[in-house]
């Protein structure tokens, strides 16, 4: 019988990894967003300083930047606080009214 269960569960099963794999992807991608935009930043004033772009062109590019880097870090600070507001509620059952004969 677990055979078979098995033979019947595969495709979920096998459904249920590559969703799993796909968010694991997807997680990984945001976690280094944030640090790709800071070594972006970092090269942006490197750029600067030896002169190969203009103060102008460097204000919108640097603002570009932060906006991002700002928007991922009130995404990060929204989950977390998602996390921290879930509430479990718990139901108790109410006995049954037993019929009088």
């Amino acid at each position: 019988m677990f055979l078979i269960d098995d033979i019947i569960l595969a495709p979920v099963r096998g459904l249920f990894w590559v969703f799993k794999e796909i968010r694991d992807a997807a997680e990984e991608e945001q976690a280094n967003e944030a640090e790709d935009i800071t070594a972006k930043l970092s090269e942006l004033y490197m750029i600067l300083e030896t002169g190969q772009m203009t103060e102008a062109e460097f204000d919108a590019e640097e603002k570009a930047l932060l906006d991002r880097l700002d928007a991922i870090k009130e995404r990060e600070d929204s989950e977390e606080e998602e996390e921290d507001d879930e509430e479990v509620v718990i139901r108790k059952r109410r006995p049954k009214k037993r019929a009088k004969l």
